[in-house]
């Protein structure tokens, strides 16, 4: 009996292991059909209600398509604006950069006895490292763009094809449990616009309390680094850490005083105790959260298995599984693990029930 369950135990963790592997390298497939199945999530109740208009469901589609590119075409084009503005001061900005970069070799030669000729070789040396950088950047670029394209068309299929899809997934259940199947997926997708919904609500509310605090403040360009923060929300905790990092660089290139960069270090506190105990809770609200150590695994997790486009989608996907294991008797206590954290004063959940 023992050998059997030891044999079983083996087998799970190889089934595990087989898993893990099998995700990792099919990364070019399993990224954008992900991606697409969230987004697909979002327009479902607006293309529900234009075929409840006795609309044909290619036309439906296509119209929940054309509001979305517009949306984001208006985003980047206010983005675009911005950056415009900065390119303007680019001239004086080069000017402040090399002025730093002159007063950081003097402090080198002073205090670490480096002189200017081995500095400058040492630049020169990181110049291959650099063109090297550039190269595998714009390859990123020409694979992020093949990827877009393939989002958008997995997400109209989808999209097109989501009935026959569910007839599918249903079908690979038992007709005892074909209802609760149901029940799962309905939840999934609810939990998925859910999500989306409410990051995308949290992002505005974002831009505008950075775009407040970076006016009043007098940050330059503040409209542009307000955009940039809110919409590095998508990736939890390192996102905004990102975000206000930038804004502090350039704003110290630019010749900030320490008063102005601690102002903007305070501005970014103040707005994530006001994310957390506010905005959180009663936008996205407790379906969608999970707790703080898990997101944190999950986003390590994702980032080892499939990098930023892991790390993007670590917390919807980690919110579907805790809906799968909560429906799953031998997963329910996974569900648990990575659900939020409901404290009682009594029974201590850390001591063990006598």
């Amino acid at each position: 009996m023992k050998s059997l369950k030891t044999k079983i135990l083996y087998q799970q963790i190889l089934l595990f292991f087989l898993m893990v592997v099998g995700v990792y390298y099919a990364k070019p497939l399993l990224v954008p059909i992900c991606i697409s199945g969230i987004l697909a999530t979002l327009f479902l109740p607006f293309c529900r209600w234009l075929e409840n208009k006795k609309m044909k469901r290619g036309l439906a589609v296509s119209i929940c398509f054309a509001l979305f590119i517009v949306g984001i075409f208006s985003i980047l084009s206010l983005i675009g604006w911005q950056i415009g503005s900065v390119v303007k001061d680019l001239p004086l900005l080069k000017e402040k950069i090399a002025s730093t970069l002159a007063d950081s070799q003097a402090y080198i030669l002073a205090h670490v006895g480096l002189s200017f000729e081995s500095q400058s070789e040492l630049l020169k040396s990181e110049q291959h490292n650099l063109s090297g950088l550039i190269t595998g950047m714009v390859s990123s670029l020409s694979s992020l763009f093949a990827n877009i394209i393939l989002v958008i068309a997995y997400t109209f299929l989808i999209l097109y094809y989501r009935s026959h899809l569910f007839q599918f997934v249903i079908r690979l259940f038992k007709s005892s449990h074909r209802e609760e199947a149901t029940h799962v997926i309905q939840k999934i997708t609810n939990i998925s616009q859910q999500y989306l919904v409410g990051l995308g609500k949290i992002i505005v509310c974002l831009w505008i309390l950075y775009g407040i605090g970076f006016s009043v403040l007098g940050v330059k360009n503040a409209l542009l680094f307000a955009l940039v923060c809110g919409m590095l929300e998508i990736i939890p905790f390192i996102g905004n850490i990102t975000g206000t990092a930038l804004t502090v660089l350039v704003a110290g290139v630019n010749g900030a005083n320490l008063s102005l960069l601690g102002g903007i270090i305070v501005i970014y506190g103040v707005i994530q105790f006001v994310q957390g105990w506010f905005l959180e809770p009663l936008i996205l609200g407790p379906q969608v959260k999970i707790n703080p150590f898990f997101t944190i695994v999950a986003l390590i997790i994702g980032n080892l298995l499939w990098g930023i486009a892991g790390i993007v989608l670590a917390i919807p996907l980690a919110a579907i599984g805790k809906i799968i294991c909560d429906h799953v008797e031998s997963l329910k206590p996974y569900g648990f693990l990575i659900g939020e954290v409901v404290w009682k004063k009594s029974p201590p959940h850390d001591q063990p029930t006598e």
